[in-house]
């Protein structure tokens, strides 16, 4: 059987280029997001760069799928198990529900909150990337922002099971793609390496 590489696999393509957003990436791409004059643009970024949610869940969000008082988002898997609905929650930082809170009725809630298609939205993610100074590649991405909330969380310490609740993964081996990449600790002790 065939692997989905979009999902599992590797963080690089067979052509050995990075699928995830670095940690200064990432940073950047969220301050440039959250200053982004238009409103709505500019919480989808958010809402993608903090949930690691794909594109299409984060354009079927409605107001209801914001918990308020518990500070998290329900977000519906585009995966389904077993003909089953799957909706997972999603913690969120209170800076993004501050913001969402400003920008969007969420009274309403069966409004959705952003009314852009998938192809636009995914055109207008871009050209937030490319004011944060992202460089072109497969990282560039909706997808490489997903992949950047994956490291980011495990990098954090957040354990490896709710990594994969949060990222609505059917299986554990597909998160632990986010343990291949270098983090703090390993360049730690590789600098001791050099200096004997």
């Amino acid at each position: 059987m065939l692997q989905n590489h979009s999902e599992t696999g590797s963080l690089y393509t067979p052509g050995g280029l990075r699928k995830y957003l670095t940690r200064l990436e990432r940073t950047h791409f969220i301050e440039v997001a959250t200053s982004w004059p238009r409103q709505d643009v500019a919480t989808l970024c958010l809402t993608l760069a903090h949930t690691g949610c794909r594109l299409s869940e984060a354009l079927g969000l409605t107001g209801g799928a914001v918990e308020q008082s518990e500070q998290f988002l329900a977000l519906r898997s585009l995966k389904r198990r077993n003909g089953a609905v799957v909706i997972r929650e999603v913690p969120i930082p209170s800076s993004l529900l501050a913001i969402l809170g400003r920008r969007h009725d969420l009274t309403d809630r069966s409004a959705l909150l952003w009314t852009i298609c998938r192809s636009q939205a995914w055109r207008l993610v871009k050209e937030v990337m490319h004011e944060a100074d992202v460089a072109p590649g497969p990282h560039a991405t909706p997808r490489g922002l997903r992949h950047g909330f994956g490291l980011h969380a495990v990098r954090s310490g957040v354990p490896l099971n709710l990594v994969q609740r949060w990222l609505g993964h059917a299986s554990l081996k597909t998160t632990a793609i986010y343990l291949q990449a270098m983090g703090d600790e390993e360049r730690e002790i590789a600098s001791r390496m050099w200096l004997s």
